[in-house]
């Protein structure tokens, strides 16, 4: 398995834990995913090419595509690396994205941030973005 599965995919299990609702797997073949996740390149010809040091992008439903800025270095922890993005806390923020989340006005929660300094990790999600979710998807 790449080092840099294990990161998302514990992102994704935080979002399933927090909603009660979601269930996410991976699947060998690529076209048949939901959600497809890569690497980017800064023009990459979605649209939305990074633009200096933007980390990350992700499309809402039903789009589901999430590309990480290729550019950039990248941590996958444990713990905060000094002059890198930590895979998983950007990986939480932008599944924020693909389920419909915006972000938030309240200043602790995981996906109101729009960029975080490198060497930081938010690996937790808050009220206000559980609270958000389950809006979203009628879930209260």
């Amino acid at each position: 398995m790449h080092t840099c599965i294990p990161p998302v995919i514990r992102a994704f299990n935080t979002w399933t834990s927090a909603s009660n609702y979601f269930t996410f797997s991976m699947v060998d073949d690529v076209a048949s995913a939901d959600l497809k996740i890569s690497f980017e390149s800064p023009n990459h010809g979605d649209g939305y090419a990074f633009e200096g040091a933007t980390l990350a992008h992700a499309f809402a439903p039903t789009d589901g595509r999430f590309h990480y800025n290729a550019a950039l270095s990248w941590s996958v922890g444990p713990g905060p690396v000094q002059n890198a993005n930590d895979l998983e806390s950007v990986a939480l923020h932008e599944i924020g994205h693909l389920l419909g989340l915006d972000h938030s006005q309240d200043p602790n929660a995981v996906i109101m941030w729009s960029s975080i300094q490198t060497g930081t990790i938010k690996q937790e999600l808050k009220s206000d973005d559980i609270q958000g979710i389950k809006v979203l998807y009628g879930l209260n």
